[in-house]
């Protein structure tokens, strides 16, 4: 289960490493990143996408030089 929790993590952080130039692609490269770590952990992949969706764009506007 650890292993799982580990590769969640580090596949969140590489999809939303790839922010997005433009609000549908921060939505998308999240959506993506959350479903994979949900999937990785067996949990909800619908929540997973948009806790993901949600919380790459709210990093991108608030942090636009790390975009």
């Amino acid at each position: 289960m650890q292993a799982k929790l580990i590769i969640a993590a580090f596949a969140a952080c590489t999809g939303l490493a790839a922010c997005g130039d433009t609000t549908g692609e921060q939505v998308v490269y999240g959506a993506g990143a959350g479903a994979l770590g949900s999937a990785l952990i067996d949990g909800n992949l619908v929540t997973g996408a948009a806790v993901g969706a949600a919380a790459n764009v709210i990093y991108c506007k608030e942090n636009p030089r790390k975009c």
